[in-house]
């Protein structure tokens, strides 16, 4: 929501909450469940989604044969999938073990693969409380692990990565004016994206230190540089990767810039 507002899409949850308004009128929208998604855009009933990776390889919707596109990895929400036992069970799992997950496709393959004697059970939700009572391991996703340790589980493999998607229907990039809409919204989202990875650093500098510290900026292209009132220096102004600044201001003020302020940005458009 946050990235579909920042690209101009505000959308409004009313009474219909599964049905917000769009400030933008050339667009509908729907609230869906993930494990939904990847299927009803397959089907050509919405024209593009967003949706985890681990529910497009779970439907088996990852193939050239589907009618879905994966028009971009937004690179959020990253989880894993996992295979979790309890704590006892690591060295000394019974046969056959009762494994339970939502992701029924995926866990079979990796169960048939591994050929230890199992019962499937499906699950719908809160998989992890199931063991150590109902199931000898679990198949689910994890971000942080938190969860599994809470319950006493261990990760004994990882089956795949997943980040949201943005996915399409194939006929849309058919399609002239709703291709013409997806591709300004891939750029403004692009473009969202990569200003959060960055911000922009402007500082002053004297004319016998410019070269110098110039050298030593990282920069998308080249940094900006213009003379100060009065020829007493030069302003410079460099858009750097977030995760540098902590270094890079010290290293800055140490090659003679001064007055250095840091600026979030919106959008960084190439």
């Amino acid at each position: 929501m946050h990235l579909l507002a920042q690209a101009g899409m505000r959308f409004t949850f009313g009474a219909r909450s599964y049905r917000p308004s769009c400030s933008d009128p050339e667009i509908t929208a729907k609230q869906l469940k993930p494990q939904n998604i990847a299927q009803l855009v397959a089907l050509g009933r919405h024209d593009i989604g967003f949706v985890g990776y681990d529910w497009i390889v779970e439907l088996g919707l990852d193939g050239p044969h589907s009618g879905l596109v994966e028009v971009m990895d937004l690179q959020l929400n990253p989880v894993k999938l996992v295979a979790a036992v309890p704590d006892h069970l690591v060295d000394n799992r019974p046969s056959p073990m009762v494994v339970a997950s939502e992701y029924e496709r995926l866990s079979l393959d990796y169960l048939k693969a591994k050929g230890h004697p199992f019962v499937f059970v499906k699950t719908f939700g809160a998989t992890e409380a199931l063991p150590p009572e109902d199931a000898d391991m679990i198949i689910d996703n994890t971000s942080t692990g938190a969860t599994l340790i809470s319950n006493k589980l261990t990760i004994v493999d990882t089956l795949l990565h997943s980040t949201t998607r943005l996915i399409a229907h194939k006929t849309v990039l058919e399609d002239p004016w709703k291709k013409d809409k997806l591709d300004k919204l891939i750029m403004l989202m692009k473009a969202t994206l990569d200003a959060e990875s960055r911000v922009l650093l402007e500082m002053n500098v004297a004319p016998d230190k410019l070269q110098q510290l110039v050298a030593e900026l990282p920069s998308m292209r080249s940094p900006t540089v213009s003379p100060l009132f009065g020829d007493t220096g030069y302003a410079v102004k460099v858009a750097v990767p977030t995760r540098d600044v902590p270094n890079l201001i010290p290293k800055l003020r140490a090659l003679g810039a001064s007055d250095i302020l840091e600026y979030r940005l919106q959008k960084i458009v190439p």
